[in-house]
């Protein structure tokens, strides 16, 4: 198997990115009614959240599987391939986050997000705070994890 780089999203990485969020959000979070269309997320992605935010790619191949974005303490995405969770790339990307803000994190997961909960909290994140959602574009009741050193 060839090795997954993790690395910082470029330009040419967008739509491939955008495709890894789509199909990992429809994966993990059936339930969910995204609020954009895919054509609106690809157009975000790529305008927005590649050039403008630090994202990260974790790439197998010359082919994107999972992405992480950070904003400054706030893990502000991290979603996988459905194909490649279970094989440490979440895991590197955590301890990637952790150590470019070594003095805490914190990031919202929707609550039927049950994976993600066991995943944040194998991570050493505690949950601060529980929401109605109404903050969110989803309306998705969520909750908010800290993680301190």
């Amino acid at each position: 198997m060839s090795a997954v780089v993790i690395r910082r999203a470029a330009a040419p990485d967008a739509a491939a990115t955008a495709d890894v969020y789509l199909r990992s959000f429809a994966a993990a979070l059936p339930t969910v009614v995204r609020p954009r269309s895919d054509d609106e997320v690809r157009a975000y992605i790529r305008d927005v959240v590649v050039p403008s935010r630090e994202t990260w790619v974790a790439v197998v191949d010359d082919r994107v599987v999972g992405l992480m974005v950070l904003a400054g303490d706030l893990l502000s995405q991290l979603y996988l391939d459905p194909d490649w969770r279970g094989r440490g790339i979440g895991d590197r990307f955590v301890a990637l986050a952790k150590e470019r803000s070594p003095q805490g994190l914190n990031l919202w997961t929707f609550q039927v997000n049950k994976p993600a909960h066991r995943f944040y909290e194998r991570h050493g994140f505690v949950e601060a705070e529980r929401t109605d959602g109404s903050g969110n574009e989803e309306r998705e009741p969520d909750v908010r994890y800290v993680w301190q050193p």
